[in-house]
């Protein structure tokens, strides 16, 4: 999440240590969850859905095999949540979070 993104978020209330997984490399969420945690977050939460689960996976496993050894994984919740298409037909796509603590 850039710091424009994160500004927003923060101004409209919403978590800031919540990373949104999208079409963007892996490393920069993986650089956006190290950068929590050494901003003194003592957990970050991780949001993906669709395509976009697996990516956040690799971002989990990254995070804790190659930059921050202390960071576990606290819990893994998996979804379905529906979404309403261009032409007002309703889709279900998976969703995952996945909460790390340090």
């Amino acid at each position: 999440m850039d710091e424009e993104n994160k500004t927003q978020a923060v101004s409209a209330g919403k978590e800031e240590n919540v990373i949104y997984i999208g079409k963007k490399p892996t490393i920069n969420y993986v650089l956006a969850v190290v950068t929590q945690f050494n901003g003194g977050a003592g957990e970050v939460t991780i949001k993906a859905r669709g395509l976009a689960i697996s990516k956040a996976v690799d971002v989990s496993e990254i995070v804790k095999n190659r930059y921050l050894n202390n960071v576990k994984d606290k819990e893994i919740r998996t979804s379905s949540e529906e979404l309403t298409n261009e032409d007002g037909t309703k889709t279900k796509v998976s969703a995952i979070q996945i909460k790390m603590v340090s």
